[in-house]
């Protein structure tokens, strides 16, 4: 199964340092993950160890979000998907404690229905399928950014492409966008949260900046929630450099690179 992963492909870059620290050998990964949570001290928001348990220990009518704040169990299945999900545990511990926090917080106030609710469905959306976007504060992030939320695509991914890497910097969290670039399309979307840094962040080194992007956007949630409307569209294979013969047609193919609606 874990074959099926080109760990070349640039958008990986966010979770390889996790799979390095596991030493996989073949397709088990449970008890990895529980080695490497021990070891980084991994907790829910209640305080609990984290531990990854199967899927079968997920009591029948409970939900896997109120399980998981309840006793710090994560029910994994063996399949990419949940892979994925266990190796964002162990890159951004923050970020996934909060929004489990929130989550749980709304299944006990509104219980499970078949509607999640605005709050819980933005924090399920961020979670399968959200992009980091990190960008040096200033005029020239800002007007990117911009571009980025008019779906401007060419100013922003085409004639702006020498900012990525230097002052713009991609990191995917959703491990649900994580499984279906295992096999990559064009069509591809992440919903993308900005985040502003200043060059003190730029300066960072790689495990240092993703620790500080861990922290400042878990207490962002924790102060401000999460809505659907903090989330700005990127087709990630429209990313400078992660992907071949990106000329400006790349770009103008309206079928991916959609303009905004009116």
């Amino acid at each position: 199964m874990l074959s099926q992963i080109d760990w070349t492909r640039p958008w990986y870059d966010t979770v390889r340092p996790g799979v390095e620290r596991l030493g996989l050998a073949g397709d088990g990964f449970i008890d990895a993950f529980n080695r490497s949570a021990a070891s980084l001290g991994l907790l829910n928001h209640a305080g609990l160890p984290l531990r990854f348990v199967p899927q079968a220990a997920l009591p029948e009518g409970t939900a896997y979000e109120e399980f998981i704040g309840a006793t710090g169990q994560v029910p994994t299945r063996d399949n990419l998907h949940d892979f994925f999900n266990g190796l964002v545990w162990q890159t951004f511990p923050r970020i996934k404690r909060q929004l489990n926090a929130l989550q749980a917080a709304q299944i006990a106030q509104a219980g499970v229905g078949k509607s999640r609710g605005a709050a819980r469905d933005a924090a399920t959306i961020f979670d399968e399928n959200a992009a980091l976007l990190l960008v040096r504060a200033g005029s020239a992030g800002r007007a990117l950014v911009d571009e980025l939320r008019g779906h401007c695509w060419l100013a922003a991914l085409y004639e702006k492409r020498a900012m990525f890497g230097l002052e713009v910097q991609v990191f995917l969290f959703g491990h649900a966008l994580m499984e279906k670039l295992v096999a990559p399309r064009k069509a591809i979307t992440a919903h993308t949260l900005v985040i502003f840094a200043g060059d003190d962040v730029f300066a960072l080194e790689p495990g240092a900046r993703r620790a500080w992007i861990d922290e400042h956007v878990a207490r962002q949630l924790a102060l401000e929630g999460l809505t659907t409307s903090s989330f700005t569209p990127l087709p990630v294979l429209g990313v400078p450099g992660w992907w071949a013969d990106q000329d400006q047609d790349f770009y103008l193919d309206t079928t991916v690179f959609r303009p905004k609606r009116a």
